[in-house]
Parts: C-alpha cells; sequence; structure tokens
C-alpha cells in the first residue's frame, strides 16, 4: 500500500478487544492505519481511552454517550475537564442526541449535550458528536453553541447533511457506506461531501464493511480494515484512495487542530 490512513474512531475499550490492544494496533500499522481516535463513551471508559492513548502513542476522547446520559452527574465538568488536560484528548464526546434506541431519556440527553457542548466551548476543543434520528433536536442545540468538530457515523439524509455542513461540521464516514442493503442513501449523498470535510472511521468493532472478502471468523471489526472504506469512497468519489487518504488525514489534523507527524 502506497499511503497511510487515520480511523477517526475506534472503540478500543469495547470488551470485544480485552486483552488484544497491542495486536489490533499492530495489524492496524501493517494495513497502513497509522493512527486512530480512540473514543470515549462514559467517564470511566473516558479514562480508559486515554490511557490506552497515552501507552500506544493514539489520540482520545472525553465525554458521555446519549446511550448514558443518563448516568451523568453534577461532577460530569470536572470529570471532563481533568481528562481534557492531558494532550491526547483532542475532543469532547462522544456525546449528541439517540432518538432509535432511547437508552436514556430525550430531556437528559438534551441537558447532558448541551453541557457537553457548553464545556467545549469553555476548554475551546472540538466535539465529538453522535446524532441518530434526532437531527433536528440536534441542529437546533448545536446552532445555540460556536463549536466545531466532526458528526461521527453519519446515517442520516440530505437535508441533515446539508445543515450539518452549513455549521462547519466534519461528516465521519463509517463501513456503513459497504452496505450494499441498508448503505444505499449514503452512498448517494458521500460525493455531496467536500472533500475539504471528510473523514473515515471504523466505529470498530462495530460496522464491518461487508466489502471485507472474506469475512473474518470474529464478525468483528476492528482498524486494519479502514483501507475497506477508504477504496468505496474513492469509488463513490470516482477517484483514486491515495487521494482520500491524503484529504481524510490532512482534515483529521485540521478539525482536531493538531500538527501532522
Amino acid at each position: 500500500m502506497s499511503y497511510t490512513l487515520i480511523d477517526a474512531g475506534v472503540n478500543l475499550t469495547n470488551h470485544q478487544f480485552d486483552e488484544q490492544h497491542q495486536d489490533v494496533i499492530t495489524r492496524a500499522n501493517t494495513a497502513g492505519v497509522s493512527r486512530m481516535l480512540i473514543i470515549g463513551c462514559d467517564i470511566a471508559g473516558s479514562k480508559q481511552s486515554l490511557e490506552l492513548a497515552i501507552k500506544y502513542q493514539q489520540f482520545s476522547t472525553a465525554g458521555i454517550h446519549p446511550h448514558d446520559a443518563k448516568s451523568a452527574t453534577n461532577e460530569l465538568e470536572v470529570q471532563l475537564t481533568a481528562l481534557a488536560n492531558n494532550k491526547q484528548v483532542i475532543a469532547i464526546g462522544e456525546c449528541g442526541l439517540d432518538y432509535n434506541r432511547d437508552f436514556s431519556p430525550r430531556d437528559v440527553q438534551r441537558s447532558v449535550f448541551r453541557r457537553h457542548l457548553t464545556l467545549a466551548e469553555k476548554l475551546d476543543l472540538p466535539v465529538y458528536l453522535h446524532e441518530r434520528d434526532a437531527s433536528d433536536d440536534m441542529l437546533s442545540i448545536l446552532k445555540e453553541f460556536n463549536i466545531r468538530g466532526v458528526l461521527h457515523c453519519f446515517t442520516g439524509n440530505s437535508v441533515a447533511l446539508k445543515q450539518y455542513l452549513d455549521l462547519g461540521l466534519y461528516i465521519g464516514i463509517t463501513g456503513w457506506v459497504c452496505d450494499e442493503r441498508r448503505g444505499k442513501e449514503l452512498q448517494q449523498l458521500v460525493p455531496s461531501i467536500p472533500l475539504e470535510r471528510l473523514l473515515i472511521e471504523t466505529d470498530a468493532p462495530f460496522l464491518i464493511p461487508r466489502t471485507v472478502k472474506p469475512k473474518p471468523k470474529s464478525r468483528k471489526n476492528e482498524p486494519a480494515l479502514l483501507p475497506y472504506i477508504c477504496q468505496t469512497v474513492a469509488q463513490l468519489y470516482q477517484t483514486d484512495e491515495e487521494l482520500i487518504a491524503r484529504k481524510t488525514t490532512e482534515n483529521f489534523y485540521n478539525v482536531f487542530g493538531l500538527k501532522s507527524c
């Protein structure tokens, strides 16, 4: 492979990766994935994500996923600020709204989401956003703030995409785009994302690209499979994989305010 990639979203703290972190990262490096962003989904997970980022020289986020918004305490801002004081933590999140599962009450999700955005503004950090079946409320709340960041794992429609882009957000594309069944709408929308706003991510261990042949016996996604997403995205833009790799790498460093290395 003549190019390298950055995986803009990995759930490396997921139990499916227990005792396998070094192997996962080694396989990723072998596949041309040079860096990855390890996602924090609750306070404990954000702490573990930071520990892994330090140990393996990666990046991490700190936040509470909307599924876990009900677990947020009055100490949320103090806890996240302490984590964000570490240079490996480059974004506040994963945060947002998920009305598809409703694992936390919607009013609680909205409240906790606003707390994340307020803190991100205060700390001058990007946000790492999650939205599922909640674009109207998500967009309404985002417009209350002056934030920058990425909408991770975008699976919405053209109307929502335009509004997210109008807010200046970057768009994360996962293996969902490789699904010939449920990814059809996303495949049509991807070319309308300006290349300057595109990121690619595995969201591992979830959303394994259906273009992977043969399928891993574990059916588990991992960063080493990011090239399959790059390949599909390149086909949709009718360009080469090297360009997608270069642009998404540049975009990663730009949105998170990092110096490339």
